[in-house]
């Protein structure tokens, strides 16, 4: 089935007046034509979002921690079903509104370069490799495999060179090198478009080197299209393109602006600027022939959807399964998979000695932390509070401060004291403290505050540290349980307190997940897809674009708790690291062995992260290290297991100053090694 064709022989059946109203994201029917109307615009980052009841996963970066591919292609294939069962029922009505296609905004696959951007958690982390890998298993999982029509559309955003400050981003001009746009921020979208072929790209909202990404000829044209030879279709943020004229001052109007971006590229508009096309056509800046090229593109993705067809094996997906149980308990593991242990002194997991625990903190009892952002409406939540209640303890509750007020009113609750007479009463103190979706999150949002949902710094709430130093006075065995979506400065409780869990923003499931983890039910392998800081102070500044000083990869200072960083409760023992060839030609991959035994007494997933370093002399800035390859196994308490790990030819190579990837001739050390110990394997080979 040529969908193609079957798109140019529609698109040449209308008006120029019909093919720009297919442009909007609210496009209207098209009767004469047997065309429905639709609305482009859905979100699915970690489960059907603002469609109403779902299964909410971890939030991405919680899913990131997992570093476990497979499991994220499931947690996508089950969103997917999830999707057309949804579809399949509001489609009944006789058309479909916002929020309600087939056609998803989903992954973000930007690199969380500095953590005060608020937007991070919707991403992958800070490496390239990582987010590249597992956005791909997310795109493949949405839109499935069948030969003939794609399942759901996946939509690559922001393209490109976005990751704060939201406050600036509808005027603001990112500066960055060729060497860091190709090293860094394109990386990931380079690798997504070749081995997933994602239905879409959404551009972002700032510019790149003075041109506006949503009307870029050299980001949409020459690199998408032309060197990542991308095939789909492109959509704008929503009011990207009004922002062109309004506020990036790059034209005078949006009829200029609606022409600037079609003509580089851009075929739906999220926005109303696409209204003014008319006024374009008519002011002859722009063709007929470049809206019919925007249009085909169009109707081809609503064609490989079955929209039109009365044969999509997809429409047979029942509604039951939304939020079904065998939805709910992947949730569950994966939240599991997503926590990860910073530190312990022998604290965790609890015993039987534990018969009683205070469960104290602003994010002990809190929905909307276990929910993220872009995220649906669970039918059924399991809050932190509630799945330790769960778990056989006695259990004693105290709020102990607001999630970020510093001063308590004269009328006002005063709960610090219920929080003291709580660890009085305990063995053991859970500290549940951190952020919230109001403290970090999108530009727009009104509950995000005067940052637009950045942060200033990475300090927790005055609230907070106050709540912890009154706690720490009881002298109770304590673990402080950090809820955010981004590093936080957790120098003082890494210090004080028996162990630190980092959770994110767990899902519906959570609480569930996070008292199996406590408990000892499962021991923890979530490992840090960000560096965790100890201050902002020791960051570059936030507009700076430069690589430079950021993230692990570029970063000289001493982090807190390192990307990839994870305890377990078992011991994994690294036994060997080898390299299948001594010498390998420029092009092909190597392949690494790396033999592990778990020395424990129970069974554990590990996640084995494999490191490579350029160890010559190339006259440019190279990464320290950066991620080579990754995977999850399971290991039998007193088993060993061997993992292969393939490293593609593309991480042997260097980007030079001018943006191109050199492979030349040198040496190369590969290095791995359990987070507890730190790197403890090596191993070198000669690329040749």
């Amino acid at each position: 089935m040529d969908f193609a064709e079957r798109a140019k022989e529609l698109v040449s059946q209308m008006t120029l007046a019909e093919k720009m109203s297919q442009m909007r994201y609210d496009a209207p029917a098209i009767e004469r034509l047997g065309i429905p109307a639709y609305n482009w615009w859905n979100e699915c980052l970690h489960g059907v979002a603002r469609a109403g009841a779902a299964t909410v996963f971890p939030q991405a970066i919680a899913m990131a921690a997992s570093f476990d591919e497979e499991l994220l292609f499931e947690v996508a294939r089950t969103i997917s079903d999830e999707a057309r069962a949804k579809y399949n029922e509001y489609r009944k009505f006789g058309y479909t509104e916002i929020y309600q296609g087939l056609t998803f905004w989903s992954p973000n696959i930007n690199i969380f370069r500095d953590p005060r951007w608020g937007r991070g958690h919707e991403t992958y982390g800070e490496d390239p490799y990582l987010t590249a890998v597992l956005g791909t298993a997310f795109v493949r999982g949405l839109q499935g495999d069948d030969p003939v029509y794609r399942k759901l559309d996946a939509t690559l955003k922001h393209f490109a060179v976005h990751s704060g400050p939201e406050g600036l981003r509808h005027s603001f001009d990112a500066h960055v090198s060729k060497k860091d746009l190709y090293e860094t921020y394109l990386w990931a979208f380079r690798y997504c478009v070749r081995h997933a072929a994602p239905a879409a790209v959404m551009g972002a909202y700032n510019r790149v080197e003075g041109e506006p990404c949503c009307a870029s000829k050299t980001l949409l044209e020459n690199i998408l299209r032309g060197e990542m030879e991308f095939k789909g279709y492109v959509v704008s943020d929503c009011g990207a393109i009004c922002d062109i004229n309004r506020n990036h001052r790059v034209t005078e109007n949006e009829a200029e602006s609606a022409a600037l971006a079609v003509k580089n590229g851009c075929d739906l508009n999220c926005g109303s600027a696409y209204q003014y096309l008319q006024a374009a056509a008519a002011q002859g800046l722009i063709g007929e022939e470049e809206i019919t090229r925007a249009v085909e593109r169009l109707m081809e993705a609503r064609l490989r959807l079955g929209l039109f067809a009365e044969d999509c094996p997809f429409d047979s997906v029942p509604y039951s399964v939304v939020e079904c149980p065998e939805h709910l308990a992947l949730s569950r593991r994966m939240a599991e998979e997503s926590i990860v242990l910073l530190k312990n002194d022998g604290i965790l997991p609890f015993g039987k000695d534990v018969r009683s625990v205070a469960v104290i903190g602003p994010n002990a009892a809190d929905i909307p932390i276990l929910l993220g952002n872009y995220n649906g409406t669970p039918s059924k939540t399991v809050t932190l509070l509630e799945g330790i209640q769960q778990s056989g303890v006695t259990v004693y509750y105290a709020k102990g401060c607001d999630i970020a007020e510093d001063s308590v009113g004269e009328w006002a609750e005063h709960p610090l004291h219920e929080a003291l007479l709580a660890a009085r009463r305990s063995d053991a103190v859970i500290l549940c403290m951190g952020l919230n979706p109001s403290m970090e999150g999108e530009e727009g949002d009104a509950y995000n505050g005067a940052r637009s949902g950045d942060k200033a710094d990475l300090e927790l709430p005055l609230s907070q540290k106050r709540l912890l130093e009154a706690v720490l006075q009881e002298g109770k065995p304590t673990v402080f349980v950090n809820v955010s979506g981004s590093a936080v400065n957790l120098s003082r409780a890494d210090e004080a307190c028996g162990a630190v869990v980092q959770c994110f923003y767990p899902g519906a499931e959570g609480g569930a997940a996070l008292a199996d983890i406590l408990f000892g039910r499962v021991s923890p392998s979530g490992r840090l897809p960000v560096t965790f800081y100890r201050s902002a102070d020791d960051l570059p500044g936030f507009e700076d674009y430069s690589m430079r000083g950021r993230t692990y990869r570029y970063f000289e200072g001493e982090a807190l708790y390192p990307f990839g960083h994870g305890l377990s409760y078992v011991p994994i023992e690294y036994l060997s690291c080898t390299v299948e060839r001594e010498a390998v030609p420029a092009g092909e991959a190597q392949r690494v062995s790396v033999r592990l035994r778990n020395a424990g007494e129970m069974d554990a997933r590990e996640a084995v992260l494999l490191f490579i370093r350029d160890r010559n002399e190339r006259g440019v800035c190279l990464p320290q290290r950066r991620l080579a390859g990754f995977k999850k196994v399971e290991i039998p308490a007193g088993g060993e297991k061997e993992v292969w790990i393939s490293i593609p030819p593309d991480l042997m190579a260097y980007t030079d100053e001018d943006g191109r990837e050199r492979l030349e001739e040198g040496t190369y050390e590969v290095e791995t090694g359990a987070a507890a110990g730190g790197i403890s394997l090596k191993a070198s080979f000669r690329l040749v």
